[in-house]
């Protein structure tokens, strides 16, 4: 079964829809690092859009090896409403029809960005695991897309 085959639970993709800012984890040679940016969400082909400088470090890192994991997450002091999403997969630089595709998702949740010069980036995940105390203490809701 591939990830084509298995739909994302609508409660993970609201969660994602509902939040701007992810933070990617990368590694190399061993020493992991992490970094914040703003996404988009295509739905349609469960994928995540960011935008990242060529001077950055997570930006090498990726172009070098491209598997990251990530986490969205909503700031609460209130265990009861205690969610985040956890992500693994595969970053890519946008190029291709999938560049116009992903522009257009971005600047249409980011319009402001229109200005910017966006080297575009693509997360693909193949897992994800949302914890939300909402559903019950520690529910967590999984989806494998290996």
């Amino acid at each position: 079964m591939t990830s084509e085959d298995m739909p994302v639970d609508e409660r993970i993709v609201k969660f994602i829809r509902k939040h701007h800012v992810m933070t990617i984890a990368t590694v190399a040679d061993g020493v992991p690092y992490c970094a914040n940016l703003f996404y988009a969400y295509m739905a349609d082909s469960n994928m995540f859009v960011f935008t990242s400088d060529a001077a950055t470090r997570h930006y090498g890192e990726m172009l070098s090896g491209g598997t990251v994991a990530a986490s969205v997450v909503l700031e609460t002091r209130t265990v009861g409403n205690v969610q985040g999403l956890q992500l693994q997969g595969r970053a890519t630089l946008a190029a291709g029809d999938m560049l116009e595709r992903a522009r257009s998702a971005y600047l249409k949740r980011f319009p402001y960005a229109v200005i910017a010069d966006l080297t575009l980036w693509t997360f693909e995940p193949v897992f994800m695991k949302l914890t939300d105390n909402r559903l019950g203490f520690g529910k967590k809701l999984i989806w494998n897309g290996r």
